[in-house]
């Protein structure tokens, strides 16, 4: 068995043997990425408030989780010519998480941080290299999933290990948000931590059988390669509608999650002056929504055509936004001793307690859902380059839109976005299903 206890028994009951050893594989690999994502949940405002970094480099900062992806033309064919597949992640993992240690080296002084920007390029510097790691995981988690557990299967479980994932998120965040007041600094001692479990997850998840994914030998040169890559995700969105149409309203999307992504740190630190407590709690508020939804969501996206279950997940960001522009009109708040909890931001990130809980899916495993098993890795690689284009600019746009025209402008463009992707998800949709 997995794991002794009779939940386990009712999720793994009607699997066979390589879905139970691929689920526990993932288990344990979510579960330590679920520390992970605990402590980058509070990166940003540690950037502005511990670092002193500058609103446009918070932009960059928030640019890059995204703008890897680029490379992904790349990453697509030199993961396809290696054969030993396991040994790539591994080495990922290596490279791309061994530079956090490199953060106990930082200052524990304030006047270090504002008196020299030195500080503030490595830090960017290493979450970039840490980010490039994701462009070969993301697409490898996929495939290895898509390929060892059955149709029926796949969402179920996938959000299942998410639930944890965000479970143990929520503790972590709260418990960072908490020691981060008591030491503006200690994130000095955390990161290397995280380096650690970071590599470790990675060699774990390599445990997962990869025998399926595709290996193609380097028969011809790699930028003739690169330029067949490139014409593959343009055929894949030329040929498959539906998927197109997924994508161009990921890409509305897209653009206002990343534009108001920056913004709302500001608005945190700037515009409400929450402490690193505060920002905790309404992170871990809308995780326990998230958790709770996510034992529900992985069946619903299963029997959901994608595009309705993305249009119903980016109508619950529309109200995240409002909501959130809102607080600064309808100021009312109350305190749990060092907390500030704002009435606006409650019905805030109520709303986005039940984006997460769905964009887990849709963002992660959606795309598998238009394709056959075998080309998982290449629609979700697709995917996420269009999120790396989307990246190229929508960040730093959103820091010169606040500079332009203030929150409420930065978050009004977001919405009407939003309005135009959740129309064409809709609209493609019964369009299919109609005709």
């Amino acid at each position: 068995m997995i794991l002794r206890f009779p939940i386990s028994r009712l999720i793994t009951e009607s699997l066979d043997q390589n879905e139970k050893r691929t689920f526990r594989s993932h288990l344990i690999y979510q579960s330590i990425d679920g520390i992970i994502l605990g402590i980058l949940a509070m990166n940003e405002f540690v950037f502005l408030k511990s670092i002193k970094g500058t609103s446009y480099e918070l932009g960059f900062l928030l640019q890059f989780a995204a703008l890897v992806f680029l490379f992904l033309v790349l990453f697509i064919e030199f993961r396809k010519r290696i054969r030993n597949k396991s040994r790539m992640l591994r080495i990922t993992g290596l490279l791309t998480r061994l530079p956090l240690v490199a953060l106990f080296f930082f200052p524990s002084e304030a006047s270090a941080y504002s008196s020299s920007q030195i500080y503030h390029i490595f830090f960017l510097g290493i979450f970039l290299i840490y980010y490039l790691g994701n462009a070969i995981i993301y697409p490898s988690i996929n495939v290895l999933l898509k390929t060892n557990y059955r149709h029926e299967n796949f969402g179920r479980l996938y959000a299942y290990t998410s639930s944890l994932n965000k479970l143990i998120m929520l503790i972590v965040t709260f418990g960072y948000g908490m020691l981060l007041d008591f030491n503006f600094y200690a994130f000095r001692y955390v990161f290397p931590v995280v380096a650690i479990l970071g590599i470790t997850s990675i060699f774990i998840l390599s445990k997962i059988d990869d025998s399926k994914m595709v290996y193609v030998p380097g028969s011809e040169p790699l930028l003739r390669s690169i330029r067949n890559s490139i014409k593959n995700i343009l055929r894949i969105l030329v040929v498959n509608k539906p998927f197109r149409d997924f994508e161009i309203g990921f890409m509305l999307y897209g653009f206002a999650y990343m534009t108001t992504e920056p913004v709302i740190n500001i608005f945190f630190y700037e515009g409400l002056m929450l402490n690193y407590s505060s920002v905790a709690f309404y992170k871990n508020a809308y995780n326990i929504i998230a958790i709770i939804l996510l034992l529900f969501t992985g069946r619903w996206i299963g029997r959901m055509d994608p595009r309705k279950f993305a249009a119903i997940t980016f109508l619950s960001l529309l109200f995240y936004i409002l909501f959130m522009m809102l607080a600064q009109y309808l100021p009312g708040h109350f305190y749990i001793g060092n907390i500030k909890v704002y009435y606006m931001l409650i019905l805030s990130f109520a709303s986005y307690g039940y984006f997460a809980g769905t964009m887990v899916l849709v963002w992660n495993i959606g795309s598998a859902y238009f394709c056959k098993p075998e080309e998982a890795d290449d629609y979700q690689s697709n995917h996420l380059f269009l999120t790396g284009v989307r990246a190229i600019f929508a960040p730093l746009m959103g820091v010169w839109l606040f500079n332009m025209v203030g929150f409420t402008g930065t978050f009004s463009l977001a919405i009407g976005f939003l309005v135009l992707s959740i129309g064409t998800m809709y609209y493609s949709y019964k369009k299919q299903h109609t005709t």
